[in-house]
């Protein structure tokens, strides 16, 4: 009697950082790459969006944004983080999108069943303990989406860095229904 909890029969699941193949996933995407530059041309476009927008969004892989948005190659600028939440670093891309590149608009957009709704600061604590440092940047969990949303369009609203913050709107996707439901701003 086998106390494997697969039979040998079963095929194993791979290896943490390998496909089914037994290459890494990194290799997978390599691959890929080398067939779409095989058929790729260049669009003789430059680095500034078309529609003149910046979208702010989770790294959520669920989270297609170009589908989701009607977008195409060379409209936006995508700055994505987790939980889509404006920090830092993303006002400095906000910035040189803005100032140096011609964006006008701002998108924020947070999802429904979000990652960062389960996790708390004291993610930053544990990482502390496992590898004696703190992190310099917070976490930015938050239980609230819709909130979380108002913060950061505020943040976004009132940055000095900023140009242009009359055109800033927020959202919150539906990772069930495709929808997205907008955000008013705080009174």
């Amino acid at each position: 009697m086998s106390t494997s909890a697969h039979s040998s029969t079963e095929p194993s699941a791979p290896a943490a950082g390998q496909d089914r193949t037994g290459g890494t996933v990194t290799d997978r995407l390599v691959e890929a790459n080398g067939q779409y530059a095989s058929e790729f041309s260049d669009p003789g476009m430059d680095a500034k969006p078309v529609l003149r927008v910046a979208v702010v969004a989770c790294m959520d892989a669920r989270l297609d944004l170009h589908k989701a948005l009607g977008l195409a190659l060379g409209d936006c600028h995508t700055i994505r983080n987790a939980g889509g939440v404006v920090t830092d670093d993303v006002i400095r891309s906000l910035s040189i999108s803005q100032r140096a590149l011609g964006t006008r608009s701002v998108i924020l957009i947070h999802h429904t069943n979000c990652g960062m709704e389960s996790i708390t600061e004291e993610f930053r604590q544990e990482l502390e303990m496992e590898v004696g440092q703190r992190p310099a940047w917070a976490v930015e969990a938050y239980s609230d989406a819709d909130q979380d949303v108002r913060q950061s369009m505020q943040r976004v609203r009132t940055s000095p860095f900023l140009l242009h913050t009359d055109d800033v709107r927020g959202f919150v996707f539906d990772v069930t229904t495709g929808l997205l439901r907008e955000i008013l701003p705080a009174s």
